[in-house]
């Protein structure tokens, strides 16, 4: 199926192609306003699922916490920090023997793995420090 291209879909895009922050649809519908002021959060989720299910964003839902999107396409895993709530790109290859070993171990058919990393941040930690001094 060809998708149509819309100025609403485009400005989405160019939000979460310009940022590595992970934002959550509420922000990305507050950076979209400022490009198209009469756009309604309607319409940004729906664009959100279509872009979605096209394969040009990611949707990081992990651990129950609200959905963030992404516009990196290329496997890779994430960081979350534990006191900001921050999600971070990691530039660590994907280990893809992961999906093997559960593929042969369980018989199930692995597509994909997610994996998440948590912890605290570089700033964070020099928060938690300074407050520590005092």
């Amino acid at each position: 199926m060809i998708r149509r291209e819309t100025k609403q879909r485009v400005a989405i895009l160019n939000v979460l192609r310009h940022t590595d922050s992970h934002p959550t649809a509420d922000r990305i519908y507050d950076e979209v306003r400022k490009v198209i002021p009469n756009i309604s959060k309607g319409t940004v989720y729906r664009n959100l699922k279509i872009l979605q299910e096209g394969g040009e964003i990611s949707e990081l839902n992990l651990n129950g916490t609200v959905s963030r999107y992404e516009g990196n396409q290329k496997s890779h895993y994430h960081f979350r920090c534990e006191k900001c709530g921050r999600v971070f790109d990691l530039d660590e290859p994907v280990n893809s023997e992961i999906n093997d070993n559960v593929a042969r171990s369980t018989g199930f058919k692995v597509l994909y793995h997610q994996l998440e990393f948590r912890g605290l941040c570089k700033d964070c930690q020099k928060i938690n420090k300074e407050e520590g001094e005092r």
